[in-house]
């Protein structure tokens, strides 16, 4: 009797011990969700300031462009890409013809 007793406080024993760490784990990716959100929100807000601006502006802070092309519209596309911690960042700004930055989007920053 003393072993089915044995065993069956081990199998109680494991089954919290999983559900603590089920949401131990899901706590911690509610934590890095936030987190990344707030770093994105930060992005969106310094550099999004950029658009409505001159080409010129965003040059002279963020010097030159990594890559550049023409996009379907018509519109040049600037690439900044970097990297932090190892993870590649690329940020986009769309230009219109008359040298206004019309938008931004950014991926992969933190």
């Amino acid at each position: 009797m003393t072993q089915f007793t044995d065993m069956i406080f081990f199998m109680k024993f494991r089954f919290v011990i999983i559900l603590f760490s089920i949401l131990l784990l899901s706590s911690g990716c509610e934590t890095i969700k936030k987190k990344s959100d707030e770093v994105a929100e930060k992005e969106n807000e310094r550099y999004g300031q950029f658009v409505g601006k001159e080409v010129n502006e965003l040059k002279l802070e963020l010097g030159a462009p990594t890559e550049d092309f023409i996009n379907e519209l018509g519109n040049e596309i600037l690439v900044y890409k970097t990297k932090k911690y190892g993870i590649p960042c690329e940020r986009k700004f769309e230009i219109n013809a008359t040298g206004t930055i019309v938008g931004f989007t950014s991926s992969g920053c933190i």
